[in-house]
Formats: C-alpha cells, sequence, structure tokens
C-alpha cells in the first residue's frame, strides 16, 4: 500500500470499530476484501459521501453513486474519511491472519465474523434484521 492508501484503509477501520481488539479482524476482512476484488461494502464510506446525512442510513443512500460509496466501487474510496488512530494504522498494516469476508454489528460494541456468505447472513438476520439493519 502507499501510504495514502494505508490512511484511507486505517481510517475505515477506524470508523468500523472502536473496538481497538476487534481492528486487525476488521482489517483482515478489507484486505482480504480487496485481493479477491470484492467491494467493501463499509458504512461509514458511503456515510461521508453523503453531503446531508441525517444519521439514517437507507437502501437509497448505498445505491448512490458517490465516489465514496464502497457499495458501488471497488477498492478503497479515493482518501481517508477520518483521521485514524495508531491502533487503526497498526491493524492496516498488520491485519489479522484469517480469511474473514464479512461482520457484522452484535449492538453491544463488537462485531461477529464470518468466512461465508451464509455465515454471515445468518448472522445478519440474528443480530440486525430484528432491528432493522444490516452488516458490511
Amino acid at each position: 500500500f502507499s501510504v495514502k492508501k494505508l490512511i484511507t484503509l486505517a481510517s475505515i477501520i477506524e470508523k468500523e470499530t472502536g473496538a481497538a481488539g476487534e481492528r486487525p479482524s476488521i482489517s483482515a476482512v478489507f484486505q482480504n476484501r480487496l485481493k479477491k476484488r470484492i467491494r467493501l461494502q463499509s458504512d461509514p464510506t458511503v456515510i461521508y459521501g453523503i453531503k446531508d446525512f441525517d444519521g439514517n442510513l437507507t437502501k437509497r443512500h448505498l445505491q448512490t453513486p458517490t465516489p465514496y460509496n464502497t457499495y458501488t466501487n471497488f477498492g478503497l474510496p479515493p482518501g481517508p474519511i477520518a483521521n485514524p488512530g495508531k491502533d487503526s494504522i497498526r491493524a492496516a498494516l498488520n491485519p489479522a491472519n484469517e480469511e474473514y469476508l464479512y461482520f457484522v454489528s452484535m449492538n453491544n460494541g463488537a462485531h461477529y465474523f464470518s468466512k461465508s456468505l451464509r455465515e454471515h447472513n445468518n448472522a445478519v438476520n440474528t443480530y440486525q434484521r430484528k432491528r432493522g439493519r444490516k452488516g458490511a
């Protein structure tokens, strides 16, 4: 990664979780997706690209093309979406040695990580569908 790409990735990691211990796993998900050319599908990148975001991320937002929308674009966005802390930078440099491709919020400050889409969809149903929100 170039320095700009490293800081961009670290900024996404920073916005995805406040739990320092999860950052290497979040990094692994994004780096595994980049290697496989799977869209990152990171909600914080979508939010960053919305000029009039009111706190409610909708399906329309996820489908609206902006340079920062990682649901519609492959790869990293054009630049950082936040100022990453040292834990996020370390995680971007040293992702967990995991094959995870997905994660979803468990609504308790932690995330559930999955290797397969089937496992991820089950986790989304368990942790998010009842609340009307889906994961990354």
